[in-house]
């Protein structure tokens, strides 16, 4: 039997998910401030959720921008860095069942790459994500968790929000509908009820990284976009990235599993390259 824990620290945020014997084991999220705080506090979450004892785990992969804090093995137990940018390819690829895609981590910020097979490439980052989402919504609607946020967007009207193609526009144009947004809050009143307010916040996000990903996707010549982290959770964002597909003609997926990808990612980096092939 070989445990290998996959531990991605991030901002907010530390996921931590077990591969045993090629096995996908449930993960834990725990949130800390504290980058060191936050990966001893997940692996504790994952040994009492799992019934899994420190002695079995063979291996931690750490990756995250809280990794870099980390010195030394955890809990005395092999623990490895690795590379956050392949950790976030890898794993969505894997957990997508597909060799190749253009893969967006929606944390605190937004990174893409380019996956095919085990070979990553950093395409672009964004400070658009998960950061702004709350910020936005802290400020407009003294909101700060992503729960509230979905419940309230799913009830808006982006409408009320928004400067569509048919406010602007009778005719059609090639390749867009009337409802496709011309400008983000571009129709906002001071009477705009919080629920239409939280859709636009959503919309607004996920626009700037779905048209990221989607020029990033026409960049490397693929059709197939992964889009992993937390923000995955939220329902009418999944809606928006649907847009996108007949919009523009690729393909959105978002995997089982979504807000573990990175840390999978790094648990596949504790094996051999030939055993990751198998596995996918």
């Amino acid at each position: 039997m070989s445990l290998i824990l996959g531990l991605d620290i991030g901002g907010s945020t530390t996921k931590v998910v077990g591969l045993e014997d090629g096995k996908i084991l449930e993960g834990v999220i725990v949130k800390a401030s504290d980058p060191l705080g936050s990966a001893y506090a997940g692996l504790g979450r994952y040994l009492e959720t799992s019934k899994k004892k420190l002695a079995q785990i063979d291996m931690i992969m750490a990756t995250g921008v809280g990794a870099s804090h980390l010195s030394g093995d955890l809990l005395d137990r092999k623990t490895i860095i690795a590379n956050e940018f392949e950790s976030v390819g890898i794993g969505g690829i894997f957990l997508a069942g597909i060799p190749d895609a253009v893969v967006v981590s929606m944390g605190t910020g937004t990174s893409l790459v380019e996956a095919r097979g085990q070979n990553v490439r950093h395409i672009i980052g964004s400070g658009v994500g998960g950061g702004t989402l709350l910020g936005l919504a802290d400020r407009l609607l003294n909101v700060t968790d992503f729960e509230t946020i979905d419940q309230l967007s799913q009830k808006g009207h982006l409408e009320k929000i928004d400067l569509t193609v048919g406010d602007l526009t009778q005719k059609e144009i090639s390749g867009l509908t009337p409802t496709t947004t011309a400008s983000n809050f571009g129709k906002l009143i001071g009477l705009s009820e919080p629920e239409d307010v939280a859709a636009g916040i959503v919309n607004l996000v996920f626009q700037s990284v779905g048209t990221a990903a989607v020029l990033a996707a026409r960049l490397c010549q693929l059709d197939t976009i992964v889009v992993t982290g937390n923000l995955t959770c939220m329902s009418l964002g999944r809606q928006i990235l649907d847009t996108f597909n007949q919009l523009y003609g690729v393909t959105f997926v978002i995997p089982d599993r979504a807000v573990f990808a990175t840390a999978m990612g790094a648990a596949l980096q504790g094996l051999p390259i030939n055993r990751i092939l198998k596995l996918s």
